[in-house]
């Protein structure tokens, strides 16, 4: 029988100044190096992926016509809500783990085990995801398909497999090495979407804008189990261009901005956080959104957007209207460049949690140590393991939307403790404040339901059974072994 003290156990805070104590600990300590400039670094590399050659042109064709560039923005004003939420976080709270270590200071103990649970699952798809996607786009520069073979009937994808093998390698050699590597191919791929406007703009017909806004078409709506939750509740039908297809662009078009949240997950790794954090993730997100609208004028200026109908509408099928076929090269070589510091800033992120999780006693302390060049070698490796069999062996699907759901999950947590933590600890320190407390977080906690709302039954039902899991695990194993409810014992 479960007893009132074992209840409130599971609401247990840990303090922010423990959580900062415990950064100190020996052999379980993170090195400082990281800048403002690392930071947003981190937060380009891990937002601009190969979304840009391919989920704007889809968007445009599809869904929005031109006015795809506006549906950017507002996905823009949307994340950038809890973006500030993240900001003030993160320069109260410096400590890996991000969106883990924020719940475990804000809703207790049990839910930070839940968002780090969730966390863990979004992390590992997203790197698998993204690293075969990186192999599917090897194979095109090279004039071949994925770079997979087939072993005993079993396809296995070695062209992932070896991106994260390097990634895991350059991460462990530390995280400074990683930044630099990093910078080097997000100059890439800026300098491949700064050639694409450049040459595209040679092509830009500005009766290619009109109707900005086309007029709104009925499609055909998804049922049963893959329709959206809230097409489901509601009955509601569904319609592209317009200002409903607008909406509908801003929604999806939102996924590509997550990513910046990893950001956080280097907090104690950075030399001046409560300064730097919030400049290095506002920062990031200006930069990605200046891009991604860049390119959308571009490309709806160059070709009417019916041109871009269909499900293979890429960047390089409105350069090819135009005769310009060594495009497709160009834009893969890009695309190349954007997954491989995706997976990247992927992996730096799961490990960052698992590390928190490991050093607090929900996970085996055993992976809380790091070697001598301050890195959590033994949990890069493991989690490098890891996604390599994931991306190796496993055809994913629809399993995709789980990074969605999870992404949003704790978007949704973080901006709820924003207004929690302003209540329950008004006098710590913070290196900056979200405006308009609690009328933002609001906005942006809105923003995350809606989006949640308007993904699969199939994926809410798959988010469902993970996080049952979790709480198996939890129980099972977690609750055991924390360290603040062992201290806790031991006290009364």
């Amino acid at each position: 029988m479960t007893t009132p003290k074992s209840r409130s156990s599971l609401f247990r805070t840990k303090s922010v100044e423990q959580s900062i104590r415990d950064t100190d600990e020996p052999g379980a300590k993170l090195r400082k190096e990281l800048t403002a400039w690392d930071l947003a670094i981190f937060g380009v590399a891990v937002v601009i992926g190969a979304g840009i050659f391919t989920l704007t042109a889809r968007t445009a064709g599809n869904v929005a016509g031109p006015s795809v560039s506006l549906a950017f923005v507002f996905a823009a004003v949307a994340c950038g809500l809890t973006a500030l939420c993240y900001a003030e976080f993160a320069s109260t709270v410096p400590v890996a783990g991000s969106a883990y270590t924020f719940s475990y200071a804000t809703f207790g103990e049990l839910a930070a085990w839940i968002i780090g649970w969730d966390l863990l699952l979004e992390f590992a798809l997203a790197a698998a995801v993204v690293a075969k996607g990186w192999s599917q786009y090897l194979g095109q520069v090279f004039d071949q398909g994925a770079a997979v073979v087939d072993i005993g009937g079993v396809t296995f994808d070695w062209g992932a497999v070896l991106l994260i093998a390097v990634l895991t390698t350059l991460l462990a050699l530390g995280t400074k090495l990683s930044s630099r590597v990093s910078a080097v191919a997000v100059a890439i791929k800026i300098g491949v979407i700064l050639l694409v406007i450049i040459v595209g703009l040679t092509f830009f017909d500005s009766a290619n804008l009109t109707p900005f806004i086309p007029e709104s078409v009925p499609v055909e709506e998804a049922s049963g189990l893959t329709q959206s939750l809230f097409s489901w509740v509601t009955g509601g039908g569904n319609s592209s261009f317009g200002w409903y297809g607008l909406l509908a662009a801003a929604s999806l078009v939102f996924f590509a901005f997550i990513g910046f949240d990893v950001v956080a997950t280097a907090a104690e790794e950075t030399k001046n956080p409560q300064r730097d954090l919030p400049r290095g993730i506002i920062g990031s997100l200006i930069i990605v959104t200046i891009l991604y609208v860049a390119v959308t004028v571009v490309l709806t200026g160059m070709v009417p957007y019916t041109e871009l109908s269909g499900d293979n509408a890429t960047l390089a099928t409105a350069f090819e209207v135009h005769g310009v076929t060594w495009a497709h090269r160009i834009i893969a070589i890009g695309a190349l460049a954007g997954l491989t510091t995706v997976v990247m800033v992927l992996l730096l992120g799961q490990t960052r949690v698992l590390f928190a999780m490991s050093r607090d006693g929900l996970t085996p302390r055993w992976f809380a140590k790091t070697g001598t060049r301050g890195t959590p070698v033994r949990i890069t490796v493991t989690v490098g393991i890891v996604c390599s069999i994931l991306a190796g062996f496993v055809d994913f699907g629809t399993l995709e939307e789980m990074v969605n759901i999870g992404t949003l999950f704790a978007f949704l947590l973080v901006a709820i403790g924003v207004v929690v933590l302003r209540r329950t600890r008004p006098d710590l320190p913070r290196g900056f404040r979200v405006p308009f407390v609690p009328w933002v977080p609001i906005l942006a906690v809105l923003a995350c339901l809606w989006l949640m709302v308007n993904l699969s039954v199939e994926t809410w039902l798959r988010f469902a059974v993970w996080m049952l899991l979790g709480l198996v695990m939890y129980f099972a194993y977690g609750r055991r072994h924390s360290l603040l409810g062992r201290s806790a014992s031991e006290q009364g």
